[in-house]
């Protein structure tokens, strides 16, 4: 039975890229929005959603984050990360005039990373907000009369007959986006290539060195963190948790250490996940669509 895969929406979306560059021959589903492909796990319409969860220019996607630690409790089971390649996009119809279009459509995180271009390129263009890039993309098809241009991708603009009149409008070069995989099923048709644990962690209370007593927990172990964010807590203002990532896969005797430290501490502590990570060589975004 082919693995139902709940992917961020609708087709023509970088995370439709992610999802098949690791799941290439799985059921490809599209949901409209991160939550709805959290609940469809939990729904059990799917067996695994892929979610953003973190882009090298601007950071955290903390809707997935927030959802992740505060509204459904859902493992993580592997991680992919591919680059991401901003294009302007137009109706076929609108090539000519495209630096006199009045509004840009896309997804909040492209539009912050295409944000010089905007300003230089269309400054009295008036911004708005979709769910996805390939959301944007398909309102412009849908609405060829609208004097309008989408930020996605060469499948959206393959996808939805759409023409790249500029490549490459992100800001910086090294581009990527980071997915996790969630899915209640601890077996995977994955193959191994690096291992990460992600863990949230909650402090006892606000003191001197709090935080100091919680790194040095992973630092004597030698275990090596690849990211500690905090987020709120959402119960008052100062209140937070970190999310840790270790580069260590959950074991018997380091990870379960730290933990039991850090619960003596006072501190909470919950296993988000431990997973493999892939860095595909190849993805459905390496061969692009001509310019037209």
């Amino acid at each position: 039975m082919s693995i139902r895969v709940g992917f961020l929406g609708p087709e023509g979306s970088f995370t439709e890229a992610a999802a098949k560059s690791v799941l290439p021959t799985s059921n490809h589903i599209p949901f409209p929005t991160i939550p709805g492909c959290m609940e469809a796990v939990v729904d059990e319409k799917v067996d695994v959603a892929i979610v953003p969860v973190e882009n090298a220019i601007e950071g955290s996607v903390n809707l997935t984050l927030d959802y992740l630690i505060h509204k459904h409790t859902i493992p993580i089971v592997g991680e992919v990360t591919i680059p991401i390649k901003q294009h302007l996009l137009v109706h076929p119809d609108r090539v000519s005039s495209w630096r006199q279009i009045h509004d840009v459509y896309s997804h909040p995180q492209a539009i912050a990373q295409c944000h010089e271009f905007i300003m230089n390129e269309l400054p009295d263009a008036t911004i708005h907000y979709t769910d996805s890039t390939s959301s944007a993309a398909k309102d412009l098809k849908e609405n060829p009369e609208k004097n309008a241009a989408a930020i996605a991708n060469s499948l959206a603009a393959e996808k939805y007959g759409l023409t790249k009149v500029k490549e490459d409008i992100h800001d910086y070069d090294n581009n990527h986006t980071r997915f996790v995989l969630l899915s209640h099923s601890k077996t995977m048709p994955f193959q191994d290539e690096k291992q990460k644990t992600t863990l949230m962690v909650t402090l006892p209370s606000d003191y001197s060195g709090a935080l100091h007593q919680v790194l040095s927990a992973f630092a004597w172990r030698k275990l090596n963190l690849s990211k500690i964010e905090s987020r709120p807590m959402k119960t008052g203002i100062g209140n937070y948790f970190f999310i840790i990532d270790v580069e260590q896969e959950m074991d018997d005797v380091l990870i379960p250490g730290v933990q039991a430290e850090l619960e003596a501490l006072g501190c909470g502590v919950r296993v988000l996940g431990s997973y493999p990570c892939f860095l595909p060589e190849n993805t459905p975004l390496k061969n692009p669509v001509p310019s037209k």
